[in-house]
């Protein structure tokens, strides 16, 4: 009998299976290592959903609690008042240039422009653009510049309703504003209104105001080159009025083709009418008599100063509310105001006399202790003429920059091509046209003022006489770069135009403003110690917050020896040189004339102990703004530095420093300055070719001209000079014939030459040394003199 079948045991479930129901199912394994850290696609999936739903409900609730609010009080905005710095009111601004319009008395052609400028697709976008404001925040992010990434919509409701500070919760509210306002009024409504708040500069607000403000005409009568330049200003009002700011043209041209291409781009303009378009020059400003006289350029500058020291923002400032005392002594004011009008401007005769018209003035005193700036000239009348002669970059500096080159020569303690270490005794070759040694770059052969050769000639007489053809070869003995770096770091911005690391830096290619060149001497007057100028002693906001300003650094630019041997030469060129009517303002002083190339501007740069000052007197057409020669202004052959520039100088120095006691130079000089120089000396260089010392030029010379005195046959030559002051010459091996009234000059073969003569039409003698290895012939009461030099690469004029 068979016997029952036993139960057959339960099987365990299987690894990673369940059972439920008599089912079986696989179980998840455990995620290990570096999965742990990933994030599964359910989390992925649920945290998108739940951020989406989240940022909707942030939008909901933004969108729900701000309001449009009413327009901004910008109509009643405060003034902000500049004050001298003993407190008496300077002036007041803050005077809002606007004159409302509606859309239909705006010109097409403007309408488009601004669009091209500011937000091309303004019609068919939405009020905020979500990618351009990421966009905009990412490169502000990785330091490719600040951008707002904003709409026309947006940059309305900032402008009329909001207030201009730079914080988020100001534009979590224009974003909201925006989106608000494109529901409640059409485009045209919105392009209104920006055309009517947007700043243009000028103080003009408003299309309308801007177009009246840079071209005398209503916005409906705008072509598109005047339009297309308006819609650029509201990139950057201030650096692209190329009247108040000539050195920037080139940047606001740019922008305006940047609006023309973008209207030619949009249908807007046609390529033909785009072709050949000339840039509309706009005309100078016509301002409110508040700015008149020398107050308009003196806020402008403060106000400058201001934004690019980052003390206050330009919206801030055009917001108004503060109260500025500058460093601007007012008793000083005065004096150069009434300094410039003695010696220049009383003296133009506008209706019979063309030139006079081309002339203008600049200029600006720094306390060298201080850096303060304490009196600035900037024009003949802020209301007549609105480029600031003080700040303006656009001229070249001339032999004002010769003092930088020695200077540098003695901070890198440099040496001649021959070895000799360069100071105020070392005999350079001073032939004109004389090609430069030890230059790589390419031949150069400066010309000397009026061609006049001196030979070898030490480097304070070349000082002196402002000779081209030995600065040139120092700079080069120095180190072009070299000197670019200490011009810079003696108080020249970094960017100058045309500071170039070339031999021709040593004439003054440069176009500095004189305020650059005032804080620039400011630094060898203080011994080499350089501090940045001031316009500013404090800022209040409203009242009662005190703004807080940069501190003063100090640092030693030159060496002391470097500065104080360079004032020791400067002081010779006031006593013996170019710039002798400097002495009329009766304390120690040193300085530098200059001119620029065609005699476009004429320099003094000069100090005391106590006062660094520096003129210009400039050519410029009115009408074109064109730079012109000063031929024939002031009834004279032309303006020296030597001449009306140093005159103001004296004057103004004098009376500013009247009632003062005059401090004399305290100067630790370099080693072997303090000795006078040989009588003879071998040639600083090989090879310099043809020397000009064939005899002396006669004639009295208005510009460094060579004037020879009263000679003896047996080879003795003693120079004469006007003012009473003599320079023994040197012993002839040859002989010579003194020089007629007429200026004639005979052959002969010498080892020295005779000259002398300044700027400003002062005979003053001078004795140079060398050995001719050429004839000079025949020269003229200009001082021209002709000979065989080394080099025919002519070069600049400057003196």
């Amino acid at each position: 009998m068979a016997s029952a079948a036993e139960p057959s045991p339960v099987e365990p479930p299987a690894a990673g299976v369940e059972t439920k129901g008599g089912e079986k199912k696989m179980k998840r394994p455990k995620r290990t290592g570096w999965r742990r850290i990933i994030p599964t696609w359910r989390m992925v999936l649920g945290t998108f959903f739940i951020g989406t739903l989240l940022l909707i409900g942030l939008f909901f609730l933004g969108y729900s609690m701000v309001k449009i609010p009413a327009a901004n009080a910008f109509a009643t905005k405060q003034s902000n008042v500049y004050l001298y710095a003993d407190g008496s009111q300077l002036a007041r601004d803050g005077e809002v240039n606007r004159e409302n319009v509606t859309l239909a008395q705006v010109s097409k052609d403007a309408q488009h422009a601004v669009l091209a400028a500011e937000d091309r697709e303004f019609y068919t976008e939405s009020a905020v653009d979500p990618k351009a404001m990421l966009r905009a925040g990412w490169n502000t992010a990785t330091g490719k510049g600040t951008q707002s990434g904003s709409t026309i919509t947006q940059q309305y409701v900032k402008n009329y309703y909001l207030a201009q500070e730079q914080t988020v919760t100001r534009k979590v509210k224009e974003f909201f504003i925006a989106i608000k306002l494109d529901r409640t009024e059409s485009k045209d409504q919105i392009l209104e209104g920006y055309l009517n708040t947007s700043y243009f500069g000028r103080n003009a607000y408003g299309i309308q105001a801007a177009a009246q403000a840079y071209y005398g005409k209503d916005a409906a009568d705008l072509d598109p080159a005047r339009a297309a330049y308006l819609a650029a200003l509201v990139n950057a009002p201030s650096e692209y009025d190329v009247v108040a700011h000539p050195e920037n043209k080139a940047a606001a041209v740019a922008r305006w083709n940047y609006v023309l291409d973008g209207m030619v781009k949009k249908g807007w303009l046609s390529e033909s009418e785009r072709t050949g378009m000339k840039f509309p020059m706009p005309k100078e400003q016509t301002v409110s008599t508040g700015m008149s006289g020398q107050r308009g350029y003196l806020v402008e500058a403060v106000k400058s100063y201001l934004i690019k020291n980052k003390i206050v923002d330009a919206d801030s400032l055009e917001a108004g509310g503060y109260r500025i005392t500058t460093t601007i002594e007012k008793s000083k004011q005065d004096a150069f105001v009434k300094a410039v009008d003695d010696k220049l401007m009383s003296q133009l005769d506008k209706k019979n006399n063309k030139a006079d018209n081309y002339v203008r003035a600049g200029g600006a005193s720094v306390d060298p202790k201080t850096g303060k700036v304490v009196a600035m000239y900037g024009g003949i009348d802020y209301v007549k003429q609105y480029t600031n002669g003080a700040t303006r970059g656009d001229f070249q500096v001339g032999s004002t920059f010769k003092p930088f080159v020695f200077a540098s020569a003695v901070d890198n303690d440099s040496t001649t091509q021959s070895g000799r270490t360069i100071t105020p005794n070392t005999y350079y070759d001073g032939t004109n046209k004389r090609a430069v040694q030890g230059w790589s770059g390419g031949g150069y052969a400066p010309e000397n003022e009026d061609e006049k050769s001196y030979g070898q000639i030490t480097v304070r007489k070349a000082t002196d006489l402002s000779v081209n053809s030995v600065y040139a070869q120092m700079a080069v003995d120095v180190g072009p770069s070299k000197v670019k770096q200490t011009a810079v770091d003696l108080g020249l911005p970094s960017d100058t135009p045309d500071l170039q690391p070339y031999p021709s830096i040593a004439l003054g290619t440069a176009t500095a403003s004189v305020l650059d060149m005032a804080e620039a001497y400011a630094t060898l007057a203080n011994h080499g110690k350089h501090g940045t100028y001031t316009l500013v002693d404090k800022v209040t906001k409203d009242g009662t917050e005190e703004i807080k300003l940069p501190e003063s650094t100090v640092k030693q630019a030159v060496s002391r020896q470097a500065a104080d041997t360079t004032t020791s030469i400067l002081q010779s060129v006031v006593e013996n040189g170019t710039a002798t009517a400097a002495q009329a303002a009766g304390r120690p002083a040193a300085g530098k004339t200059g001119t620029a190339e065609e005699d476009t501007a004429a320099w003094f740069a000069g100090y005391t102990p106590d006062l660094a000052t520096v003129v210009s007197v400039m050519g410029q057409d009115p009408v074109t703004a064109k730079h012109m020669p000063l031929y024939g202004a002031l009834g004279l052959a032309r303006i020296n530095g030597g001449g009306a520039p140093t005159e103001i100088w004296s004057q103004y120095t004098k009376d500013a420093l009247e009632g003062t006691t005059a401090s004399t130079f305290d100067l630790d000089l370099q080693a072997g300055a303090e000795t006078q120089a040989p009588a003879t000396q071998a040639p600083a260089t090989p090879g310099t070719g043809g020397q000009d010392n064939g005899g002396t030029t006669g004639g009295n010379q208005d510009n460094g001209g060579t004037t020879d005195g009263g000679q003896d046959n047996g080879g003795t030559t003693d120079g004469s000079t006007t003012d009473g002051s003599t320079t023994d010459g040197s012993t002839t091996s040859g002989t010579t014939t003194s020089g007629t009234d007429s200026g004639t000059t005979s052959s002969g073969t010498t080892s020295g030459t005779t000259s002398s003569g300044t700027d400003s039409g002062t005979s003053t003698g001078t004795t140079t040394d060398g050995t001719s290895t050429g004839t000079t012939s025949g020269t003229s009461d200009a001082g021209t003199t002709t000979g065989t030099t080394a080099g025919d690469n002519g070069g600049f004029g400057f003196q």
